[in-house]
């Protein structure tokens, strides 16, 4: 009975000891592509965009199979690859970044196959205006950068919203849809 008790013990502590407490990642700038697509006229084109400037962090318990995601993305850093259309972009008739600089993801991994999630339910808070917003994360891999030897988690996730949702209606009055398609590719670091 005693020798039961102590390989018990030892089981628990064994238990314990493999398991691995949640990470928290920083988001890397450098390896972080927030982008999106837009329509213009209403089918006549699809106009292509990203934001140069994002932080942020990723909780992941991986054998929990939960976790956290907070963005920030500079809205300043829109990019649009012509100088006209990011300045239009910038101003109250858009996004009025002198007066809401950020836009803001708050959301917790879910859906899990397996130790890798396939979505995030969070929150947008953009222009002012917060809604719920669904990532699907259509891939998704942590592993040892061959560089740094630092842990690298990384994903593709997208989303559909209507920007007239968060009070960026401009266009519609000339036949632009509001549908918008988030593409994001975001990688993050493990933190030390």
């Amino acid at each position: 009975m005693k020798f039961a008790k102590i390989a018990l013990a030892v089981a628990g502590l064994a238990a314990g000891a493999a398991y691995a407490a949640p990470a928290t990642y920083n988001i890397d700038p450098m390896h972080t592509y927030p982008s999106f697509e837009a329509d213009h006229m209403g089918g006549q084109s699809i106009w292509r965009g990203k934001f140069n400037n994002s932080t942020g962090k990723v909780v992941y318990d991986k054998d929990g199979k939960s976790g956290t995601v907070e963005i920030t993305v500079d809205m300043k850093s829109i990019n649009f690859g012509f100088d006209k259309m990011n300045e239009h972009a910038s101003s109250p008739d858009m996004f009025d970044v002198a007066k809401f600089p950020t836009a803001v993801f708050k959301g917790k991994l879910a859906a899990f196959n397996g130790d890798a999630p396939t979505q995030v339910d969070g929150t947008l808070t953009l222009h002012g205006v917060t809604k719920p917003l669904v990532l699907k994360i259509n891939s998704f891999l942590c592993k040892p950068n061959p560089m740094t030897k630092k842990e690298v988690c990384g994903a593709d996730a997208s989303a559909l919203l209507n920007r007239e949702d968060f009070g960026v209606g401009y266009g519609k009055n000339f036949g632009f849809k509001m549908d918008v398609k988030l593409l994001i590719s975001v990688e993050a670091i493990k933190a030390d």
